[in-house]
C-alpha cells in the first residue's frame, strides 16, 4: 500500500534544516525581475491555476468551485491584458486536486483543447481524464472523449498535453494495473504507468502505448517539444523505492528506454506528490525537479543541448530550504527562469531566479508569499513576447482561496544589460 507524504511534513523538514546553505554556486549580479499584480481573471473560489503557451500568447486555466459544482475557466494573455474568462465545462461529480490539475491549450491550428478529471466509480482513486476540443475560440466545445480504454475504475490523471505535427499527444498516470484503494482511501497494490496517447488532426486515437510501466503514484508528469520530437518526464519507482526523476524521448512512433536525468538516489516509500518540469527551444531544453538529501528539501535544475539525449551537471537552485513544486522557462539567451517554493523564516515564498549554464545564479526574487501546505499548489511561470507571467493560488481572508497572477518584463541578460 502507498504512502503520502503531507507538506506538513516537508515544511517542518525545510524548517528544521532551512539553515544549511545552499550547494556552492556563483552567484552573478542582480538580475532584477519586477513583477507587478495585474487583475486576475479568476474570480473567487478559484484554484489550479495552469500555463500553456501558443504563438498566440499565454493561456491560463483553473478551476473555480461553486459548492460541489467545479467549473474549468481559461483566459488568454494580450496586449491590453487578460481576456475575459470563458467556461470550458462543468461538473459535480469532478475529482479536484490540489496537484493532479486541468489545462487548455491552442494547438498550432488554432483549435484549443482541454482536460480535467471525473469520476469513474465510488473509490477515492477511481477517476478518468477526460478531452474536449473547440474550433471556434471556446465559444463551444465538443462532448469530452476519453484517452484511454481501459475500462478500470482506477486513477487516470496528472496529465499534460502537447502539438504534435498531425494533432495533439498527452502522457499521464494509469493506474490500471493498480488494485482498488486500501484503508483512508489510499492507493491498493500494483504498479502505476505512465502512458501515451495520440489523436490525429481529425480526433480520431491512433495510439495509446505504455512509456514507463512503474513509476510515482502521484507526481505530476511534464513534456515538452524539442526539434528531435517530444520528451517526457516522470518520478520513475524502482523495486527499492528509488524515486528519481526519468525521462523518455518520443523517436518517431517509438518511446526511449526511459533513463534517469541524474542518479539522487532518493529511497523513499511513499510519494512526495513533487514532479518535475520541462522548457524546449530547439534542441535546448532545461529540467526542473525536487529531491531530497540528508533530510532536505532541494531543488534542481539541469540543461541538454541535445534534445533531452543527455544532461549537465545538477545546478542547486533554492536557498536552503525548499518544498519544491517548480517551474522552470528558457530564455532567449539560452540561461534559464526557475521557480519554486522556498521555506524561509517560518515562511513559504514563491521565488525565482536566473541560472546560467555555467551554473551561476542570479539573487532569488520573490513573488509572492504563499501557503506552506496543498492549498498553494503549484505555482506556475510562462513567458510570451518578452513578458514572463507568473500565477499562483493566495489564501484569502476567510480561508478561500483566490489565484493571483503578475507579470514583468524579461530582463536583459547580464551581460547586455547596461552599466
Amino acid at each position: 500500500m502507498t504512502r503520502y507524504l503531507t507538506f506538513g511534513t516537508l515544511a517542518l523538514v525545510a524548517a528544521l534544516v532551512g539553515a544549511r546553505p545552499a550547494a556552492s554556486t556563483t552567484e552573478q549580479p542582480a538580475w532584477p525581475i519586477d513583477a507587478v499584480a495585474v487583475n486576475s481573471p479568476a474570480q473567487a473560489n478559484s484554484a489550479n491555476p495552469q500555463m500553456t503557451v501558443s504563438d498566440r500568447g499565454v493561456l491560463l486555466s483553473w478551476i473555480e468551485r461553486d459548492g460541489d459544482l467545479a467549473t474549468l475557466r481559461f483566459s488568454e494573455r494580450t496586449g491590453s491584458g487578460w481576456t475575459a474568462a470563458q467556461t470550458v465545462a462543468s461538473g459535480r461529480d469532478w475529482f479536484v486536486n490540489w496537484a493532479d490539475v486541468p489545462s487548455v491549450l491552442r494547438l498550432p491550428s488554432g483549435a484549443l483543447v482541454a482536460h480535467w478529471l471525473q469520476k469513474s466509480g465510488a473509490d477515492t482513486y477511481a477517476y478518468d481524464v477526460r478531452l474536449s476540443h473547440s474550433e471556434d475560440d471556446g465559444k463551444t466545445w465538443s462532448a469530452s472523449f476519453l484517452p484511454h480504454s481501459d475500462g478500470t475504475k482506477t486513477e487516470h490523471g496528472f496529465a499534460s498535453l502537447f502539438p504534435l505535427d498531425d494533432g495533439l499527444g498527452l502522457v499521464w498516470l494509469d493506474g490500471r494495473a493498480m488494485t482498488a484503494g486500501g484503508h483512508g482511501g489510499e492507493h491498493g497494490g500494483g504498479a502505476m504507468s505512465v502512458r501515451f496517447a495520440r489523436f490525429d488532426r481529425h480526433w480520431k486515437q491512433i495510439a495509446d502505448v505504455a512509456v514507463d510501466e512503474r513509476v510515482c503514484e502521484c507526481c505530476p508528469t511534464a513534456a515538452a517539444v524539442t526539434s528531435d520530437g517530444v520528451i517526457a518526464a516522470f518520478r520513475d519507482r524502482s523495486p527499492t523505492e528509488v524515486r528519481d526523476i526519468y525521462t523518455s524521448r518520443l523517436e518517431g512512433r517509438t518511446w526511449s528506454p526511459p533513463s534517469p536525468v541524474f542518479n539522487d538516489a532518493w529511497t523513499i516509500a511513499a510519494c512526495p506528490v513533487n514532479g518535475p518540469a520541462l522548457s524546449a527551444a530547439g534542441r535546448e531544453v532545461a529540467l526542473a525537479w525536487f529531491t531530497v538529501k540528508q533530510d532536505q528539501g532541494q531543488a534542481y535544475l539541469a540543461f541538454s543541448r541535445d534534445a533531452g539525449q543527455s544532461y549537465g551537471a545538477p545546478i542547486r537552485v533554492d536557498d536552503g530550504g525548499s518544498l519544491g513544486r517548480v517551474d522552470v522557462n528558457l530564455l532567449p539567451d539560452g540561461a534559464a527562469l526557475a521557480t519554486w517554493i522556498e521555506f524561509a523564516d517560518q515562511r513559504a515564498q514563491f521565488r525565482a531566479r536566473r541560472v546560467e549554464r555555467s551554473g551561476a545564479r542570479s539573487a532569488a526574487v520573490t513573488i509572492a508569499g504563499i501557503a506552506g501546505n496543498r492549498a498553494s499548489g503549484y505555482p506556475r511561470v510562462a513567458m510570451s513576447r518578452g513578458e514572463l507571467v507568473f500565477a499562483w493560488t493566495e489564501s484569502v481572508d476567510g480561508g478561500g482561496l483566490h489565484v493571483r497572477t503578475a507579470t514583468a518584463a524579461v530582463p536583459p541578460s547580464p551581460q547586455t544589460a547596461p552599466r
